[in-house]
């Protein structure tokens, strides 16, 4: 690997740095101290630093020469509401909160970045740092979009990472046009008729249509959905009753729809409401569809990310730079601000084996073997971007 020297003399302090942001978790919009600890670091390296972009997000500038060109680097920071199973020493501090799924990592990365590209300034133009809230589900990147994110820091191309559990430490995967699916979830309310379980002929059984309406949505994606696209609708939850011998009134049922292009994301929509309302009044009964999309699919550029795979290369060769990956079903956020600005976003490796226990895990920890390789991608890639003389 070509890890500069003045970046590998920062993997302690990285290290440092990571494991406290990992023993001190905040969830999406309430993380104050992650915050003020980025925006307090930039601002020692020399970096501008504007608070509060979209409610508790932050942004770094950082100038150098007189170049126009600009280009920003995303990285998340919020953490998810898991109780952790480890037992180190960095493991959370707070009951109930938990980085499992790298988001210090990423974080860290970003400001060992900040930090080399203010010292070195190698570069003409403009790097706009994105440190961004509420990535797991919640509206972060919207709110700092809305928070006129591009118009204030306008950039030419975007770029994040994610770390990958068993992919090796050292390695980077890459993908052109759609990467991870769009995201949504869907609640059905059916209103029926309360009766004695004993004399079911006098109500209408809401938990029975909601069975029905759960077993029709699985043609949803095999009868609505062309075979050639990647669908998922999951029904994950189903309530109703509280008695034995109560038919309820009312019955509920949710879950999560993916797919990886905002065409079929629609369909699905259209056919998710068709099917529910209509099982449910063919069966005496009235349902009420709440399906609102969370994430967009995130879809790389195919030039960013062929730039991407390039320096990804430079640092690692060629046999550590997998390309074309397989679509991931889960999704991801920065999608909505590959929607305003190309980009690419991509993986690089968090190990294999124990170390490569996967995200969302209470037993999950960054690898911070990766950090000095992530830093070094960020650099490197906006040294070749905004080379001087370019």
């Amino acid at each position: 690997m070509k890890i500069d020297e003045r970046i590998s003399r920062m993997h302690d302090e990285l290290t440092q740095w990571r494991r406290d942001i990992h023993a001190h978790p905040e969830l999406g919009f309430e993380e104050t101290r992650t915050s003020g600890l980025v925006a307090e670091r930039l601002a020692s390296f020399g970096v501008e630093v504007h608070r509060g972009v979209g409610r508790t997000g932050v942004v770094g500038v950082l100038r150098a020469g007189k170049g126009a060109k600009s280009i920003g680097l995303r990285a998340d920071m919020d953490a998810l509401p898991i109780q952790e199973a480890n037992g180190f020493a960095h493991r959370s501090r707070h009951d109930g909160k938990m980085h499992a799924c790298g988001h210090d990592g990423h974080t860290t990365m970003l400001l060992g970045a900040a930090r080399y590209l203010a010292e070195t300034k190698a570069f003409d133009g403009t790097v706009n740092f994105i440190f961004q809230p509420a990535e797991e589900g919640i509206g972060g990147a919207k709110a700092m979009i809305d928070d006129g994110l591009f118009e204030r820091f306008p950039c030419e191309a975007v770029f994040g990472i994610h770390n990958r559990p068993s992919l090796p430490v050292g390695s980077f995967a890459v993908r052109a046009g759609p990467m991870m699916a769009g995201g949504g979830f869907f609640d059905i309310r059916i209103t029926g008729k309360g009766a004695h379980a004993a004399r079911p002929e006098t109500g209408i059984d809401p938990v029975i249509v909601a069975a029905h309406i759960a077993t029709a949505l699985q043609t949803v994606v095999s009868r609505n959905v062309p075979p050639v696209e990647t669908a998922v609708v999951s029904v994950t939850k189903i309530r109703g009753g509280d008695a034995y011998n109560v038919i309820p009134q009312s019955a509920m049922l949710a879950g999560t729809v993916r797919a990886f292009s905002r065409t079929v994301m629609d369909q699905i929509g259209t056919a998710v409401r068709r099917v529910a309302k209509g099982v449910a009044e063919g069966l005496g009964a009235r349902a009420e569809v709440d399906l609102g999309w969370q994430f967009a699919p995130t879809v790389n550029d195919a030039k960013e990310a062929e730039f991407a795979a390039r320096i990804c290369t430079e640092l690692v060769g060629k046999e550590r730079v997998e390309r074309d990956p397989p679509l991931i079903m889960a999704s991801e956020d920065f999608s909505f601000m590959l929607e305003k600005v190309p980009g690419c976003y991509l993986n690089i490796g968090n190990g294999e084996g124990e170390s490569g226990c996967e995200v969302h895990n209470p037993g999950y920890d960054f690898n911070d073997r990766a950090l000095p390789l992530g830093v070094s991608f960020f650099a490197r890639l906006v040294e070749t971007r905004l080379r001087k003389g370019a």
